[in-house]
């Protein structure tokens, strides 16, 4: 059984890191918080978000015209389209990916 202060030092220690961890973002962010970056960021990540997640998604799809093929290209176009539409991410992804699993799961698989 550890001794009293070791357990003591032990909880300290990691509330210290923890307390650290989560202080980080906000004290590394305070320099830059006035800059003319952070807007640009803000308007244009979460178009590069998607970009990057778009393409890590269909990094193993392959380029035949399978079912499957056909549900992952239909949510993109889904998605794509109700975003140019109506700028919201939230609904764009949502939509996209309601049209994926609805197709995806009534659609039959070829072998």
């Amino acid at each position: 059984m550890p001794e009293p202060t070791y357990i003591l030092a032990a909880v300290l220690i990691s509330s210290a890191v923890t307390w650290a961890l989560r202080a980080a973002p906000f004290a590394l962010l305070a320099p830059i918080r006035h800059s003319a970056l952070l807007p640009y960021l803000n308007e244009n990540m979460p178009v590069g978000i998607m970009t990057i997640l778009v393409f890590y998604t269909v990094r193993h799809t392959p380029p035949a015209l399978t079912p499957t093929a056909g549900a992952i290209a239909a949510g993109l176009i889904v998605t794509a389209g109700l975003h140019v539409w109506r700028r919201n991410a939230v609904l764009s992804v949502l939509g996209g990916t309601a049209v994926h699993v609805a197709l995806a799961s009534t659609l039959p698989v070829w072998p």
